[in-house]
C-alpha cells in the first residue's frame, strides 16, 4: 500500500473513531438486524468450532443495513483506485459479472462484496455511517493489481476475507495463502461443516453440508460473483467446482463440536 493510501486510510479511521460523518448521511441502524452479529465474537482466536464458523457466516449473510445515496460510487477514488459499488444502478458490460443489488435509503440484507475487504458487520456499519463506499466489485484488472487495487474508501468483505473471519484469523488470508493453514482432504465427500472449498488465486467457499445421500450437491457460503455481490448461502454441484479446479481443505485449528 502506498503512502497516499495509508494516509487516507488513517484519515477515515479517525473519522470513524471520532464519530464524524458526512453531511447528509442518512445511515440508520437497523437494531433488529443485529441479533445474530451481536451474539458472535469476531475477534482473532487460536481455534474455532465448526458451529461457530457457521454462526459467523450467518451473521454476515443476514446482516441488515441502510445506506445513503453517497455510499454508492462508480469511478476513481482519491488515491487513483477504481471503485464500483454493487448498488442497484450498476449494470455490468462484462458477461461474466453480475448486476448490482443494494438500494440506497432502504434496508438491505447481506454484507456486500468488496475487493480486499475484511470488515466485521460492526466495522462495516461504522464505515457506511462515515460515508465509505459500500462494496467494490471484482474485476480482472483488480486481480492483476492485487493489493494495489484495494480502495481505502470502500468497505465490505471479499471471499478470502470472509473465510478468514469465519475462522477467526488474525488477518485476511488470500486464496493463495488459505491452503497453507489447512490439510488437504482426500475427496469432496470428506468435507464437513466449516471446511474450505478453495481455488488458489481465484475464489473460496465455506462448506455447510451435503444436500443428497450421494454427496453430489452441497450447501455453501460465499461472497462474490456469481451468483451476486454479497454474502449468501446457496447449493452448488460438486462436479461443477471440481471441473473448475477447486479443492477441499480442512483448517488445522477447527474444533469438533
Amino acid at each position: 500500500m502506498n503512502n497516499a493510501r495509508i494516509a487516507e486510510s488513517l484519515l477515515w479511521t479517525l473519522l470513524i473513531v471520532s464519530g464524524i460523518s458526512f453531511t447528509g448521511c442518512s445511515h440508520i441502524p437497523v437494531s433488529a438486524s443485529r441479533s445474530v452479529a451481536a451474539t458472535v465474537d469476531f475477534s482473532p482466536a487460536a481455534s474455532v468450532s465448526r458451529t461457530e464458523s457457521i454462526r459467523i457466516a450467518e451473521a454476515y449473510r443476514t446482516h441488515r443495513w441502510r445506506p445513503a445515496s453517497h455510499n454508492a460510487f462508480s469511478g476513481i477514488d482519491a488515491t487513483g483506485v477504481h471503485v464500483q459499488t454493487p448498488d442497484i444502478a450498476f449494470q455490468p458490460t462484462d458477461p461474466d459479472s453480475r448486476p448490482g443489488w443494494w438500494v440506497p435509503n432502504e434496508s438491505n440484507t447481506g454484507i456486500p462484496y468488496q475487493w480486499g475487504g475484511f470488515d466485521t458487520p460492526q466495522e462495516f456499519d461504522r464505515k457506511v455511517a462515515a460515508g465509505f463506499y459500500a462494496g467494490d466489485i471484482y474485476t480482472a484488472a483488480k486481480r492483476k493489481a492485487l493489493d494495489d487495487a484495494v480502495s481505502a474508501k470502500a468497505c465490505g468483505i471479499d471471499c478470502s476475507g470472509f473465510i478468514s473471519r469465519c475462522w477467526r484469523l488474525d488477518r485476511s488470508y488470500s486464496t493463495r495463502e488459505l491452503a497453507s493453514l489447512c490439510q488437504p482432504l482426500p475427496d469432496f465427500a470428506s468435507l464437513k461443516q466449516g471446511d474450505l472449498v478453495n481455488k488458489t488465486n481465484a475464489h473460496a467457499l465455506l462448506f455447510v453440508r451435503f444436500l443428497d445421500a450421494e454427496k453430489t450437491r452441497f450447501l455453501a457460503y460465499e461472497t462474490g460473483s456469481p451468483p451476486t455481490w454479497k454474502v449468501l448461502k446457496h447449493p452448488i454441484q460438486v462436479d461443477y467446482v471440481k471441473g473448475l479446479g477447486y479443492l477441499p481443505y480442512r483448517y488445522h485449528h477447527i474444533r469438533e463440536d
